[in-house]
């Protein structure tokens, strides 16, 4: 693949924020991989640039490991641009309530740390060389959640986040001896399939009194990957409508 067209990785990509950063990086005439747990819907791979779509389970390391593999092998020794690790999962207890320190079993804390910590480790790893040729760019997602005590966010899922904004510094430090930048962006309360009503009564504490979109997030992943942020590395984007200033 030497025709100049750029590539990324995406991962979470079926829905929500990773499918709108997959179609993003698409509508701008990147090359699109992506894995997710569900297949992508089928209109999307009707653009060849939507290039292939690996169903993985990152939250198993054997799983990701393989996707590593195909991806790789699909790219040969062309170069890689961009990584996105979007998968994340907030888990709840048998009892619908958020994984916390006081309930819950530790060994849920460890799932939702295999794939919201783990798993961008092991794939920047993985990828590394093919960023490397590309002189390329990787982009975490965090979250607000990460910063401060959410009403909605589980300790397991908040912590993880945290971690994960301080494994991006690690990962800026290192990497940078690779040509490679590493960012963060944390979303703050975007609008989704998946969130509920509740929300709603967190719009007052918005200075720009609304909800984030998906695409919100995906414009300011898709500008970080872009030669104008060339000497920006180790950084993290609230993309929050203003709600991390309080």
């Amino acid at each position: 693949m030497s025709d100049g067209v750029r590539s990324v990785v995406v991962t979470g990509a079926s829905r929500g924020i990773g499918h709108a950063i997959a179609r993003r990086f698409l509508a701008e005439g990147w090359r699109v991989i992506t894995c997710a747990r569900a297949e992508v819907p089928a209109a999307c791979m009707i653009d060849p640039n939507w290039a292939r779509h690996i169903v993985t389970d990152l939250a198993d390391p054997a799983s990701a490991e393989a996707f590593v593999i195909q991806a790789n092998a699909f790219l040969g020794e062309a170069p890689l641009h961009a990584l996105i690790n979007n998968a994340g999962i907030s888990l709840k207890t048998p009892y619908r309530e958020r994984l916390g320190v006081l309930n819950g079993s530790i060994d849920g804390w460890k799932d939702v740390f295999e794939l919201n910590f783990f798993a961008p480790l092991r794939l920047a790893r993985g990828f590394a060389s093919a960023l490397h040729r590309g002189k390329g760019a990787i982009v975490n997602i965090t979250s607000i959640a990460g910063h401060y005590v959410h009403p909605f966010a589980g300790s397991a899922y908040s912590t993880s986040k945290a971690a994960l904004s301080g494994l991006t510094r690690e990962m800026a430090a290192e990497m940078a001896q690779l040509g490679v930048r590493v960012n963060a962006v944390a979303p703050g309360e975007i609008r989704t399939a998946m969130i509920s009503a509740d929300y709603e009564a967190l719009v007052p504490r918005i200075p720009l009194e609304r909800m984030g979109t998906t695409d919100d997030v995906a414009g300011t992943v898709f500008r970080l990957c872009g030669d104008d942020f060339a000497y920006v590395t180790g950084t993290e984007v609230f993309v929050t409508g203003g709600q991390h200033l309080y």
